[in-house]
């Protein structure tokens, strides 16, 4: 083969492989496009107030028949976060509950031959826990009123706890205290009513618990309990809606 036509094949080959090398230099872009979906400067602040409240007369349910008492759960829960960066928010929110549950009696039937009786018996707890967080929002392209966001957290809780069974000289009861420990991960969605609020939806998907609790009966028998359990699957009771304000 002549000189001149190997040099022009060479030739032809490089022109060809020029442009794919060209291409292969430059940086591969997915197309996700980001917007300032929460400016930085921007508070966001929430709470949120539960009560609830229940009393029983001559009450059955399934088993148990004859139930008389009554009981209340209120629960209070503030947040506050910062946008120190566009779209990554931090802060921190505490929450507080107390239950109280009185039962006169109630009776256990498991059928015509068998059955417990239940009185005189009363339980309070109240517990607190709190939680600082590390918030990224995700915007769904140019849409400000949707968005996702991915929060980290730690949640660092106690509690106490006191059951007392009985009357007389047969009155029982134990009083136990409570610490947690929690490290995990919460996906959820913001949907923005207006400038200024929106409605949050969150599910805890994976994180690290440590619980471990002191119950002492009679003031005699001390027992002492401690568990650690990890989750990487969705967690559905887990599940959480709030209202937040965006200032």
């Amino acid at each position: 083969m002549p000189k001149h036509s190997v040099k022009l094949t060479i030739a032809l080959i490089i022109a060809c492989l020029m442009p794919m090398a060209l291409k292969a230099q430059q940086p591969f872009k997915r197309g996700l496009e980001q917007i300032s979906f929460i400016p930085k400067g921007q508070w966001i602040t929430g709470v949120s107030v539960s009560y609830s409240q229940s009393s029983q007369d001559n009450y059955q349910f399934f088993v148990v028949e004859n139930i008389n008492g009554d009981a209340y759960t209120f629960k209070v829960s503030p947040m506050v976060m910062f946008a120190f960066k566009d779209n990554l928010a931090t802060g921190g929110r505490f929450a507080y509950s107390r239950t109280r549950m009185k039962l006169d009696e109630a009776k256990v039937v498991l059928d015509s031959e068998t059955d417990y009786s239940l009185d005189h018996l009363f339980s309070i707890n109240h517990s607190y826990t709190f939680t600082g967080a590390l918030r990224n929002y995700i915007s769904l392209g140019h849409n400000r009123r949707f968005g996702l966001f991915n929060e980290v957290q730690v949640q660092i809780g106690g509690g106490q706890s006191k059951i007392v069974n009985g009357t007389g000289d047969d009155l029982t009861g134990t009083y136990s205290r409570n610490f947690s420990l929690n490290v995990g991960l919460s996906p959820g969605v913001v949907m923005f009513l207006n400038n200024y609020s929106a409605i949050e939806v969150n599910v805890g998907v994976l994180g690290f618990n440590y619980n471990s609790s002191k119950a002492t009966t009679d003031q005699i028998y001390v027992a002492n309990m401690s568990s650690q359990t990890a989750n990487f699957k969705i967690n559905l009771f887990s599940i959480t809606f709030g209202v937040a304000f965006y200032l």
